[in-house]
């Protein structure tokens, strides 16, 4: 009993050391992850050995420990669940530039869509052959559905304040219209225009301007995931 419940132990101590790196935006959230783990593999390992005084303790303290590892991050654990298939599944696209996947802190997760693989110039239109990824990531929102999803559109600075804001705003709304009609409902969803404001780079060149024009989706899970 003593061994397997040291082996358990060890484990769950592993999962504590493993859990957090340096500069971590959710550091707290797996640092209760990994505290879980450590109860439920002693849980895990009692409950083991009082059923099966041979192997049961070990299996069971393995058990426990992956069981409550997910109990204890909670938020965290769910996103990273979310997170796992956006990456897997925007892989092709991620490659080539059109698509970012940022962790943020609060375990928020934004997705960026390159304005220009995704509407024409002075278009608030979703271009047909940007579809494809709309569906994956309508597919995936879909699914996991114990979240809020906030859309914003950004411009670069050529034009005016006014047009920018709006087709800004226009954007964010097609985007937010699109992933509604995949089956992500609307109650969750909501969009922002903010224009030319919050430039990635400088405006004075194209390539600064390139960055500056796009979508991005904030994924906000609910607090109260177990």
């Amino acid at each position: 009993m003593r061994k397997t419940m040291i082996a358990g132990l060890v484990s769950a101590m592993a999962l504590v050391a493993c859990a957090t790196t340096p500069n971590d935006p959710n550091a707290q959230t797996k640092e209760k992850a990994a505290a879980g783990a450590a109860l439920g593999a002693i849980a895990g390992a009692i409950i083991g050995y009082q059923g099966d005084h041979s192997g049961g303790a070990l299996k069971g303290a393995l058990i426990g420990g992956a069981a409550g590892g997910a109990i204890g991050a909670g938020v965290g654990y769910y996103m990273d669940k979310q997170q796992a298939e956006f990456e897997r599944q925007l892989a092709d696209e991620k490659a080539a530039n059109q698509v970012e996947i940022k962790r943020l802190k609060n375990e928020n997760l934004k997705i960026t869509m390159n304005s220009e693989v995704s509407f024409d110039s002075n278009s608030s239109a979703v271009k047909p052959a940007f579809r494809p990824t709309l569906n994956k990531v309508s597919d995936i929102l879909a699914r996991y559905n114990r979240s809020s999803i906030t859309v914003v559109g950004y411009t670069d600075s050529v034009g005016s304040d006014a047009y920018n804001q709006g087709l800004s705003r226009k954007r964010a709304e097609s985007v937010a219209y699109y992933v509604e009609r995949r089956g992500v409902q609307a109650s969750r969803v909501r969009t922002e225009g903010r224009g030319e404001s919050e430039p990635r780079a400088s405006n004075t060149t194209e390539a600064g301007r390139q960055l500056n024009r796009r979508v991005e989706l904030l994924i906000i899970p609910d607090r109260d995931i177990q």
